[in-house]
């Protein structure tokens, strides 16, 4: 029986992500309650079958969007109403099967551990991992360690992660970035400045071949771009802030027995 909570719920963003989101769907229903998946403008059929699921799941809600927002606006309009429903975290996971949803209960119960941190996945890849991804997540970590005073975020991108709702849904209301493709390393980043603490924990990932039923958006020159310009922003952004920065740093090492 899958666990059930009235303050933690997982939150799926899908975009055009192909029959691998019912196994997705299916398979964090199976370890957690309420389970809620924002359809981002898909085109692709996937929103009539997920909405024939929650006909037969109550612990499964869709919110249907019509038309594509990006990543980072489907999950800001999963925390308003998550936030108006009462709840104050969300396990976000992608749609296209890569992330462990066996792990769901142990990444809950670490942030139960934890109050008010963010949970982030690192991800344990397997041999069907493209190169060319983990090599250029090595260097958007290496950015995000100087933007944060290496200050605990182990992996920038994995998307298997909760998130404090409140602290979240304040940043992104707050800045118009975060609504594409950026959105998981800038969230981090940016509760990192605002206090902030972060628990790691390892999360095997697969990249599911087109053959398997793998279904990617991730465009290299686009999304590179993207990422390029986030991390320019963000060092102007840690620029501003490392007076207040350093003195919480030397405060959090003074009380350190």
């Amino acid at each position: 029986m899958p666990e059930l909570s009235t303050s933690h719920l997982v939150l799926i963003p899908s975009y055009n992500p192909g029959p691998k989101v019912f196994e997705t769907v299916t398979q964090a229903l199976l370890y957690w309650g309420p389970v809620w998946v924002v359809i981002d403008g898909s085109e692709d059929g996937t929103d009539v079958g997920l909405s024939a699921m929650a006909l037969e799941h109550p612990q499964l809600s869709i919110i249907q969007l019509d038309c594509n927002h990006g990543k980072g606006a489907a999950v800001l309009i999963g925390l308003a109403r998550a936030r108006e429903a009462g709840y104050s975290y969300v396990l976000c996971m992608d749609s296209d099967g890569q992330h462990p949803a066996h792990l769901i209960p142990r990444f809950m119960r670490a942030s139960q551990d934890h109050p008010g941190a963010m949970i982030l996945g690192i991800p344990v890849f397997d041999s069907h991992a493209p190169r060319a991804r983990v090599y250029g997540r090595r260097l958007s970590n290496l950015f995000v360690n100087i933007e944060t005073l290496g200050r605990c975020i182990n992996d920038s991108l994995f998307g298997f992660r909760i998130y404090p709702i409140e602290a979240l849904y304040r940043i992104m209301r707050k800045h118009r970035s975060m609504r594409g493709f950026d959105f998981d390393p800038e969230a981090a980043v940016r509760l990192c400045w605002e206090g902030v603490p972060a628990v790691n924990i390892e999360a095997p990932v697969r990249y599911f071949k087109t053959g398997e039923g793998g279904v990617s958006h991730f465009h290299y020159g686009r999304d590179n771009l993207l990422l390029t310009r986030m991390h320019l922003r963000l060092v102007f952004g840690l620029l501003l802030r490392l007076p207040r920065l350093l003195r919480r740093r030397r405060m959090t090492e003074k009380t350190r027995p």
